[in-house]
C-alpha cells in the first residue's frame, strides 16, 4: 500500500503503540563450593532454602562432630532475606573419583536370565536404493529387509521377506528400516519372531536383544544386494546371571558414600545405614495382568511402620513403546562436566524427572506386553519386578580427612579442598550463554590463599559483563594491613570486598561458628533487592544490617577510615544497632561513579535488560521501524528506573545521526546510550551553628 497520496484522496494509517513492553528476565545468584549432598560439578537451580536442602543437604558428622559448609549457611541467608534463585555449583575433593549409588537388586520372577542385554549398532552412510537390503542372521535362520520405491511390494512373512520405503537421506532409511525390523521381530502383533529392538539416532541404527542375557549374542546385521553383503554389526554384550534376574537398575543423583544405604535391617525395618541424606526404594502394586508397578523412594531413616515417602511413580512399565516406560516417567539422563569441552555433557533419552534418582538401565524389557485381545504375554509376566523394599550401595567419595572448617580454614585446606578443586566449576560458570546470574559468591576462598581461583573469577565476572564477584581477601585472625594490601593487589568495578569475618549461628548445627564476609552478603544482596533495587546500595541501617552475633573486630572510625581508602567496605558494630554493612565501594582503583557497588550493579542490569532487547532485532531489517522498535522498548524501561531513583538523566540516540549510509552498508545497528546514574549519599555532613540572642537567621 502507498505510504503517500499523489492525487488528491484520504490515506488512513495505522501506528500501534500497544506493544506489550518485555520485561526483564530476572537472575538470581550464583554460588561455588562444596555440599553435603548432590551433583557433583553440574550446576543446580534451586529456589528456596527447603529445595537446597533437599538436593544438597544442611550439614555433615566428622570426627563425632557437626559442621556446615560455608555454601549452606550462605545459602540459608541468601533465601532467608528475599532470594528467589540460587544457581549451585557443587565442588568436592578429586572430583573424579566420585560415583552415584546404585540400588541393591531389584529382582523379579525369572530365574536365570541375563543380567545384561546384547546390543550393537552401526551407521548408515548413505539413503538406501531400490534392492539394497539388510539380513537379520541368528540361529541359521535370515530375515530379509528390502528397500523399495513406491509401490512398496506386500510382506512375506512366511518366506521372512520384508519391504520398506528407501527414505531421501540415510537418517530416513535408518527410521524406516528401525520400524520395520520391529513389526517382523520385536515380538509384535503379526511378528515372525521375538528378536530384537531397533531404534535410531539420525542415521545411527541401534539393535538391542528383545531379551537381556547372552542368548542373543552373535545375532548379525549385514547389508548389501545381490549376493554381495557385508557383516555391520555383530550383537555381543549380553551377560547372563545364576541369580535371579534384575528387573532395572537405579543410580542417584547425588554422589559420594553419605549415599550408600545398604545394611542390615532390624526388627522395625530400619536401615543400619540409613539417614535423612540418602534414600531407600520399594516396589508396590506389582500386576502381571496389567504389565505396570509403582516406585516408591522413601528417606534412608525411615523403618517399615512409619515410611517416609519422597517420591511416588504409580503405574509404571517396563514396555519401551508405552508412554508409562519408567525411563520416559523417571528420566535416564547421566550428566558429566567435560574439562576439555568445558560443558555438561548428557547421555540418557529422556530428561530426570525425579529428584534423587535415574533409571540406569532396564534389563527386563516387554516390548508389546499385550496380544491382539488385549492379554498379557506369558513370556513377559516374570519380567515384572516383584513387591519389594531395598537400598543403594556403591557409591564413592567422601569429605577428606583432616578438613579445617570455619575459622581454621587456611591456603592448603579450605573445609577439606584445595584451590585446583574449585577450577572445573569457575571455567564452567565463564558460560554467559549457559548460565544467568547477577552475583558470584565462593566462601571458603580467599585472594591470599587462593590467588589463581579469584583471578580466574575476576577475570570471567569482567568477560562476561553481567555479575559482580564478592571477594573474601584474607582468612580469619588477619591484620588491618594484611587486608588492605590485598584489596589493593585487585583493580576492578566488578568486584567488591568486605570484611572482617563475622560469628552467627549455624542455621544447621545451631552452633556458634565464624564465617567470612561472603556467606552473610549473600543474604544483604537478597535483601537490598527485595526491598529495593539493585542500583540501590546494599549498605548501612536500612538495607545492610546483618543477623550475626559479632564482628571479629569492632571497628573503630579509623580503622573504617583506612579500610574504605583502601577500598574495603568495613562491616562496623553499633551500640543498639548491631553489625552493619557500612561501605559500597568496588575494588575499582580510579575514582570514578563506577568505584561504587550501585552503579555497577545499575550498569549490570540496564546492560542485561537493554542487550535482551537488541538480541530480538538481530538479523531484522536495518530501518527506521527497527530503530523504533527498539527505542519504543528502551526509553520506557529508563524512565522507570528514573522513576525508581536509579538515574538523574538519561538519552539513548538510534537514528540515522549515528546510523549512517556506511554504517548500514556494514550490517550494523548502532545505539548509543547516555546515562547520569544516582549517587548516594555517603558523607553527610551537618554544621551547627550557635548564634547570640537576637541574631537573625540565614535565608
Amino acid at each position: 500500500m502507498a505510504e503517500t497520496l499523489i492525487s488528491p484522496g484520504v490515506l488512513a494509517r495505522e501506528n500501534d503503540s500497544s506493544f506489550i513492553r518485555q520485561q526483564p528476565v530476572n537472575v538470581g545468584a550464583a554460588i561455588i563450593g562444596p555440599t553435603v549432598l548432590g551433583p557433583v560439578e553440574i550446576p543446580t537451580v534451586v529456589t528456596s532454602y527447603s529445595d537446597y536442602v533437599n538436593k544438597f543437604g544442611s550439614y555433615f558428622e566428622s570426627a563425632s562432630d557437626n559442621y556446615s559448609f560455608f555454601t549452606s549457611i550462605a545459602a540459608y541467608n541468601y533465601f532467608n532475606n528475599g532470594g528467589t534463585s540460587l544457581l549451585v555449583a557443587r565442588v568436592v575433593s578429586a572430583s573424579n573419583t566420585w560415583t552415584p549409588a546404585t540400588s541393591t537388586n531389584i529382582v523379579n520372577n525369572i530365574a536365570t536370565v541375563g543380567g545384561i542385554t546384547a546390543t550393537g549398532s552401526f551407521d548408515l552412510a548413505n539413503a538406501f536404493t531400490d534392492g539394497i537390503e539388510a539380513r537379520v542372521v541368528y540361529n541359521g535362520t535370515t530375515y530379509r529387509f528390502i528397500a523399495s520405491g513406491n509401490p512398496i511390494p506386500t510382506d512375506d512373512v512366511d518366506g521372512n521377506l520384508y519391504f520398506f520405503s528407501t527414505g531421501s537421506t540415510a537418517a530416513g532409511t535408518a527410521t524406516n528400516l528401525a520400524a520395520e525390523i520391529n513389526f517382523a521381530l520385536s515380538g509384535s502383533t503379526g511378528a515372525s519372531a521375538n528378536l530384537v529392538i531397533a531404534t535410531t539416532s539420525s542415521a545411527t541404527l541401534i539393535i538391542s536383544a528383545s531379551a537381556v542375557g547372552s542368548t542373543f549374542n552373535g545375532l548379525t546385521v549385514s547389508t548389501g544386494s545381490a549376493s554381495t553383503f557385508s557383516v555391520q554389526t555383530t550383537l555381543g554384550g549380553g551377560v547372563n546371571s545364576p541369580s535371579t534376574s534384575v528387573a532395572f537398575v537405579l543410580k542417584t543423583l547425588s554422589e559420594g558414600i553419605i549415599m550408600n544405604s545398604s545394611s542390615s535391617l532390624d526388627a522395625s525395618g530400619s536401615l543400619a545405614s540409613g539417614s535423612a541424606d540418602n534414600i531407600r526404594y520399594q516396589i508396590t502394586n506389582a500386576d502381571t495382568a496389567s504389565g505396570t508397578f509403582s516406585l516408591l523412594i522413601r528417606q534412608g531413616n525411615d523403618n517399615t511402620n512409619n515410611p517416609i515417602v519422597l517420591e511416588t511413580w504409580t503405574g509404571l512399565s517396563l514396555d519401551p513403546f508405552a508412554p508409562n516406560f519408567i525411563s520416559r516417567v523417571i528420566g535416564d539422563q547421566d550428566q558429566n562436566y567435560n574439562a576439555t569441552n568445558n560443558q555438561i555433557e548428557v547421555s540418557g533419552s529422556y530428561f530426570n524427572a525425579s529428584r534423587y534418582v535415574r533409571v540406569a538401565s532396564v534389563n527386563a524389557l516387554t516390548p508389546y506386553y499385550f496380544d491382539n485381545t488385549g492379554i498379557a504375554k506369558s513370556q513377559y509376566t516374570a519380567s515384572i519386578p516383584l513387591n519389594q523394599s531395598g537400598s543403594f550401595t556403591g557409591a564413592v567419595g567422601q569429605v577428606a580427612g583432616g578438613a579445617n572448617f570455619y575459622e581454621t580454614i587456611n591456603g592448603s585446606n579450605t573445609q577439606g579442598l584445595v584451590g585446583s578443586d574449585y577450577d572445573n566449576m569457575i571455567d564452567l560458570l565463564s558460560n554467559q550463554d549457559e548460565y544467568k546470574f547477577n552475583i558470584l559468591f565462593a566462601p571458603g576462598l580467599y585472594n591470599s590463599g587462593y590467588t589463581s581461583q579469584c583471578t580466574s573469577m575476576i577475570n570471567n565476572t569482567q568477560t562476561r559483563g553481567d555479575s559482580l564477584f564478592v571477594l573474601d581477601l584474607v582468612p580469619y585472625n588477619t591484620t588491618i594491613s594484611t587486608v588492605t594490601s590485598q584489596a589493593n593487589s585487585r583493580n576492578t568495578s566488578y568486584a567488591a570486598s568486605y570484611w572482617p569475618w563475622v560469628q552467627m549461628i549455624d542455621p544447621a548445627t545451631g552452633k556458634n561458628v565464624w564465617v567470612p564476609a561472603s556467606t552473610v552478603m549473600a543474604g544483604v544482596f537478597a535483601f537490598n533487592d527485595t526491598v529495593a533495587e539493585p542500583w540501590f546500595a546494599p549498605a548501612g541501617i536500612n538495607r545492610g544490617g546483618l543477623q550475626v552475633i559479632r564482628a571479629e573486630q569492632k571497628l573503630p572510625q579509623s580503622s573504617r577510615d583506612t579500610l574504605y581508602t583502601n577500598k574495603v567496605n568495613p562491616i562496623a558494630t553499633f551500640p543498639g544497632t548491631g553489625t552493619v554493612v557500612y561501605g559500597q565501594k568496588t575494588l575499582q582503583t580510579q575514582a570514578s561513579a563506577l568505584d561504587r557497588v550501585n552503579v555497577r550493579r545499575l550498569l549490570i542490569a540496564l546492560k542485561n535488560y537493554i542487550s535482551q532487547i537488541a538480541n530480538t532485532l538481530v538479523f531484522e531489517q536495518n530501518t527506521i521501524a527497527t530503530r523504533n522498535t527498539f527505542l519504543s522498548q528502551v526509553n520506557p524501561y529508563l524512565e522507570s528506573v528514573q522513576q525508581k531513583q536509579g538515574l538523574y538523566a538519561f538519552k539513548v540516540i538510534m537514528n540515522e545521526t549515528n546510523n549512517t549510509a556506511d554504517v548500514i552498508d556494514r550490517n550494523e545497528l548502532i545505539g548509543q546510550i547516555y546515562i547520569q546514574p544516582t549517587r548516594t549519599a555517603e558523607f553527610i555532613y551537618l554544621d551547627f551553628n550557635i548564634l547570640p540572642t537576637g541574631a537573625t537567621f540565614p535565608a
